[in-house]
């Protein structure tokens, strides 16, 4: 219980000083009594209910004005000297909605025109005015803004993937099959709250050859996709990844999808299988074309993430000494921007069909190479280097197609070289979305498989 004296009880005089009350009491005034010469300390009384519509102020009292929904209006009250309001950013809304201090009429704000406002439209500004007198009005005497810097930074914590490693002050979830991105807390801009990822789907497979100088075309790679790595460390990305946003994220599991790689041909004259997709968030990498035949209407390569190479020409125009034609597999299927991948390299057939070579399968940003019109395989297109894993890693090349001489050359980033006079084909790099070489003549005239895709995220996990 507080105690209460009245002042005409206790009064000591020393001086020119006069005191009221004593240690350990309160000095009140009577209910309906006012007062004068006490004056204020330069502070106002804090009205904690948020105003969220307009309003008069009144002197001696501060404000939290919440502009959330719209914009709100307060207008100044008639002031004697020495009178004193002060607002805040109630949540750091001002610049997506103004908050205006309304001068009454006649009355002017920091001696500026009569009736005249304020528009803040700073993020968590705050201000505090005094009326000093009818020249200058109403005068700010301290105003306060939002930094972020001032927030205690706090950061995303999350589990899952075949292997979590740390990179300095980021963590490197590699999801190498199929599981679970389970963010368990969020973070904020002061710390982190978005990730970056590198998504790539699994490679094609290569296409067929014959029993005897037929050449199939390489696998196309698996679609590349990834974020520029801004936010979690600047670390070298490839030209796809340049300007791409990051991620942000959410207290919650996301599913994660890794593509498989197709498979080679499944025996002469046939073409290989695409891959399949890998899939995180709202990313979604197209699994590469299967390499193309050599006959007939299975020369065409396969569209996808990068398209496949062609089979050996069937019907074809001439060029130089040999013909060519244009079978090649369509990349960056479905488009996306930029890039996930380019096209297939086109076949080609020497006179009477003794000289032949399948196209090079399409690269992440590289396409397939052409057949060079001779018997020998178009080279596979070169993939990206990322270095999200902490280690530069080239993934996405292409397969290279089968000759009747010699094979085309692997693309750079896990695709597999095609067929070369019966032998040589490989399968694409697991785990790179690497296409699969050509097939060849016996005794491995199918294509080889494509590799299986990746799912790369990292994020920023303490300072």
């Amino acid at each position: 219980m507080t105690s209460t004296i009245k002042v005409n009880t206790v009064t000591t005089e020393s001086g020119s000083t006069l005191t009221l009350g004593e240690s350990g009491k309160t000095v009140t005034l009577a209910s309906g009594a006012s007062q004068t010469g006490f004056g204020r300390t330069g502070t106002v009384d804090w009205q904690t209910t948020p105003k969220t519509g307009d309003f008069t102020g009144a002197n001696g009292e501060g404000y939290f004005i919440n502009t959330t929904s719209g914009g709100v209006t307060m207008t100044l009250p008639s002031a004697s000297a020495g009178d004193i309001i002060s607002i805040q950013d109630y949540n750091n809304t001002f610049d997506s909605n103004d908050f205006i201090i309304q001068a009454g009429s006649g009355v002017k704000i920091n001696g500026g025109t009569a009736a005249g406002k304020l528009i803040l439209t700073t993020e968590g500004q705050g201000l505090t005015l005094i009326y000093v007198d009818t020249t200058v009005g109403w005068r700010s005497i301290e105003s306060t803004t939002f930094n972020t810097s001032s927030i205690l930074p706090a950061y995303i914590t999350a589990t899952g993937g075949n292997t979590v490693a740390t990179c300095g002050d980021f963590k490197i979830h590699t999801f190498t099959g199929p599981g679970t991105f389970t963010v368990c807390s969020v973070g904020n801009p002061a710390g982190s709250d978005s990730v970056d990822y590198l998504v790539v789907a699994g490679g094609g497979g290569g296409g067929a050859g014959c029993t005897s100088w037929n050449a199939g075309g390489g696998g196309g790679a698996g679609g590349y996709r990834e974020s520029a790595g801004t936010s979690s460390g600047a670390y070298t990305v490839s030209p796809l990844g340049s300007g791409v946003s990051t991620i942000p994220v959410t207290a919650t599991g996301f599913p994660i999808t890794v593509g498989a790689g197709g498979a080679g041909s499944p025996g002469q004259a046939a073409k290989g299988s695409n891959g399949s997709n890998s899939i995180f968030q709202t990313i979604t990498s197209a699994g590469g074309g299967g390499g193309g035949s050599q006959d007939g209407g299975v020369q065409i390569g396969n569209n996808g993430g990068s398209g496949g190479g062609g089979g050996q020409a069937d019907n074809p125009s001439p060029c130089g000494g040999y013909v060519c034609g244009v079978n090649k597999g369509t990349g960056n299927t479905p488009p996306v921007s930029p890039p996930q991948g380019n096209p297939g390299g086109n076949g080609a057939l020497g006179p009477g069909g003794a000289a032949d070579g399948g196209g090079g399968g399409g690269g992440a940003t590289v396409a397939g190479g052409n057949s060079p019109g001779q018997p020998t395989g178009g080279a596979g297109g070169a993939g990206a280097t990322s270095s999200i894993n902490g280690t530069p890693t080239a993934r996405a090349g292409g397969g290279g197609g089968a000759g009747s001489t010699t094979g085309g050359a692997a693309g750079t980033g896990g695709g597999g070289a095609g067929n070369g006079n019966g032998s040589g084909r490989a399968a694409g790099t697991a785990n790179t979305g690497g296409g699969g070489g050509g097939g060849g003549e016996s005794p491995s005239p199918t294509g080889a498989a494509g590799g299986s895709g990746i799912v790369i995220i990292r994020y920023k996990f303490q300072d």
